[in-house]
């Protein structure tokens, strides 16, 4: 098989957003396509393409700002109208020439800005 199209051997296991909303940041991952693992009252995982898992972790207070992640989806475009159709007012989609992406940013209900790339995965994994 060729290397360009195997599974790679690994992949991040867990990133972090810690959130003062617990209940509104957890029903905003449902609503954007994260399927909920557990959730709790101090940590909530919740799993992502590829099998990365998010922990949202409850801290008593949070400064917004960019997330230190980011999110990556196949059809840039649906993902963005449906943003928008759900009331989670998606930015315009902007052209990111340098890196081979378009991306747009959502705010989740902590603060934390998501951008959201499209993507360019090789081969189906």
């Amino acid at each position: 098989m060729n290397e360009a199209t195997q599974r790679p051997e690994v992949g991040v296991a867990h990133v972090v957003l810690e959130t003062d909303q617990m209940e509104a940041s957890c029903q905003f991952m449902r609503t954007i396509g994260m399927r909920s693992v557990f959730e709790g009252p101090e940590v909530s995982v919740f799993e992502l393409r590829g099998g990365t898992h998010l922990l949202v972790m409850a801290k008593a207070a949070v400064t917004g700002g960019d997330a230190a992640f980011d999110l990556m989806v196949d059809d840039i475009h649906a993902s963005r109208e449906k943003f928008a159709a759900l009331g989670l007012n998606p930015s315009p989609i902007e052209p990111r020439p340098q890196i081979d992406h378009d991306v747009f940013t959502v705010r989740e209900p902590a603060g934390h800005v998501i951008t959201v790339f499209s993507s360019h995965v090789i081969g189906a994994f």
